[in-house]
């Protein structure tokens, strides 16, 4: 398969370690699937423990060249790098759409907000300002100064493949640390796209190291990163049982780990709500990149008095959303990335129709085969069903009936997960009260998308450890250093 890019030399189908672009050790390499369609894409490297060595050395190599350049100079190199990754929006659109799924619009959306990230770091990286402390004695003086981590490396997911890239990237970058990226298997190519434009942008080769694999060499990848003593900080985005695995592992080598991990995010819908804006909300919520997000609503809990005028308009706005290949015009929820996510999603389905859910919606596939999911609307659903436990990541909405306030918080914080919530109301003490109670990192508050480069990013629980994102973002790749200066008389 050929795809029609602006500029040709963005699909890149080789890694990227050092000043190089090269092969894996083994000469081996992997196959690259559109998910709409079961075609190659092309194929990348697959790279192993050697290959990864190699890269976490290069990165090693460039770190006193990449932490010695004055903020202001990093800075400017970002700001480069985010305007090269604008330009080049339809063709990084193209590759995420081709190797995801999502609709292209959506693909426009993720490089637009991927790119932020680089313009919020690079002003950000001028002030990593430390502290002056008062001291404990006449003749002293106390200073904390805030210095990069060294080597840093990041496992990305396929669900946003430019920007949980950039997210990462940007503010390792912006904190002085190299960088060791390991991109889905699913999607090398975005990846690489940005490893190119970050090379015309001028860093410094061996500042961003790119290694590819399958899911097998993706473990060992993995494995090999974690014990590296000279990879000095690990960020994560993907499952938790993964993070939990990768985690174990840094812990030999006590490094800095922060973990973006899963989610089951309640969606409450309050009596006084804007029932059609909490329609939209969810619209948003639910069915973006076909629910394949990490923040995506997972339980729907709508008041017992508003629930039936809620699912009415819900499953009205469903079964108009068009299914099909993301590259498709006016398509608004594309393929599952794979045959094992179809059938996880499909198997929750039917045991919650097993146990008594009933199907309200159900979108339109017409003869499309393969991984496309129609979107579906489930009423009657019970705590007994595993969607109510499980994250779903696919186009499903089931809505769960709840009393009162006290009630639906017990139920939204029934579950190991903390990454995001969101509800509907226009009662300013409620939006407090309900905001503070519900266990989790995120909240969005009649509104369904909460994401941005300027706050946080992050859960509690089982959902992760660290913040991405915001004036935080950068204390993910940074040490703080006391120093005590004596004999100042």
């Amino acid at each position: 398969m050929v795809l029609k890019l602006s500029d040709g030399t963005l699909f890149q189908s080789k890694a990227l370690i050092g000043e190089n672009v090269c092969e894996s050790s083994s000469g081996s390499r992997v196959e690259v699937l559109d998910p709409a369609t079961s075609q190659v894409l092309g194929t990348v490297p697959e790279m192993d423990s050697t290959d990864t060595q190699v890269a976490i050395s290069e990165a090693a190599k460039a770190l006193p060249i990449w932490r010695d350049i004055p903020a202001g100079a990093r800075s400017e190199l970002l700001l480069t790098w985010y305007q090269l990754v604008l330009d080049a929006s339809e063709d990084l659109a193209t590759l995420i759409t081709a190797e995801c799924g999502k609709p292209k619009v959506e693909s426009l959306g993720e490089v637009a907000y991927a790119a932020s990230f680089l313009k919020w770091y690079a002003e950000e990286a001028t002030r990593a300002y430390g502290d002056i402390i008062p001291p404990h004695q006449p003749d002293k003086r106390l200073l904390v100064i805030k210095q990069p981590v060294g080597v840093a490396a990041a496992i990305t997911p396929w669900n946003f493949p430019a920007a949980m890239i950039l997210r990462k990237v940007a503010a390792a970058f912006a904190a002085g640390c190299t960088m060791v990226v390991k991109p889905a298997p699913q999607t090398p190519f975005t990846a690489l796209a940005l490893g190119v434009l970050a090379g015309r942008a001028g860093i410094p080769a061996g500042v961003l190291n790119i290694v590819t694999g399958s899911i097998n060499s993706s473990l060992e990848i993995g494995s090999t990163i974690c014990k590296s003593p000279t990879v000095r900080a690990l960020s994560f985005t993907g499952s938790t049982k993964a993070g939990i695995s990768l985690a174990e592992q840094a812990a030999s080598t006590v490094k800095k780990v922060s973990l973006e991990l899963g989610g089951n995010a309640s969606f409450i819908v309050f009596d006084d709500a804007d029932i059609e804006e909490a329609v939209k909300g969810a619209l948003a919520a639910k069915f973006r990149n076909s629910g394949q997000t990490c923040v995506c609503a997972n339980r729907f809990f709508v008041q017992e008095e508003i629930h039936d005028r809620f699912v009415e308009q819900l499953t009205a706005a469903v079964k108009v959303l068009r299914v099909g290949p993301g590259n498709v015009a006016d398509v608004t929820v594309g393929p599952l990335i794979d045959a094992r996510a179809y059938k996880k999603v499909k198997g929750l389905v039917d045991d919650a129709i097993h146990c008594g859910a009933k199907i309200e919606a159900e979108g339109d596939i017409g003869a499309m085969t393969g991984n496309f999911f129609p979107p579906t609307v489930l009423t009657a659903v019970n705590s007994k069903m595993r969607l109510a436990h499980e994250e779903i990541f696919g186009p499903v909405a089931p809505i769960f009936k709840f009393k009162n306030e006290a009630d639906v918080i017990r139920l939204a914080n029934d579950t190991e997960f903390g990454l995001a919530s969101y509800f509907y109301s226009k009662d300013i003490n409620r939006c407090f009260r309900v905001a503070e109670a519900i266990e989790c990192g995120m909240v969005g508050i009649n509104t369904g998308m909460l994401s941005t480069a300027a706050a946080p990013f992050g859960g509690v629980k089982s959902s992760g450890v660290g913040r991405e994102g915001g004036r935080y973002g950068l204390d993910e790749y940074q040490e703080l250093k006391y120093i005590c200066l004596g004999g100042m008389t």
